[in-house]
């Protein structure tokens, strides 16, 4: 569990995305760069990189954030500063596709947290 000044959090995104075409393009040295390029990201925007697999034609991370980053705000910066970095450091190119997948997770499930709410619901009568 962590904790800012007004909050206490446990917040982890599973993010998936893909190379423009679903090339597979991912392997090697590329591979290498861009697991290397997503922990320098993390690192400098406050975020906790807890796993990262880049397969041959997508990417997976999961991401640990403070409440104040939306979703679509860490996606944009993984994508957007993962592929600039990428292009300027190395001849190969890497471009991904506008689209992504999004999943919360933090210490509880899904269900878990429905069954406590409903819990909650029944108390109150």
């Amino acid at each position: 569990m962590k904790s800012t000044r007004h909050a206490k959090y446990e917040l982890y995104y599973h993010i998936v995305f893909v190379p423009k075409y679903r090339r597979s393009q991912l392997t090697g040295k590329t591979k290498e760069r861009l697991e290397t390029i997503f922990a320098e990201i993390c690192e400098d925007k406050g975020l906790g990189l807890a796993e990262s697999e880049v397969m041959p034609d997508h990417v997976h991370l999961f991401i640990g954030s403070p409440p104040k980053n939306a979703p679509s705000l860490i996606v944009n910066w993984v994508k957007g500063i993962s592929a600039r970095k990428y292009n300027q450091r190395y001849d190969d190119r890497v471009k991904w596709t506008r689209s992504y997948y999004v999943g919360t997770a933090g210490s509880a499930s899904k269900g878990a947290v429905e069954r406590y709410i409903a819990e909650q619901e029944s108390d109150d009568e």
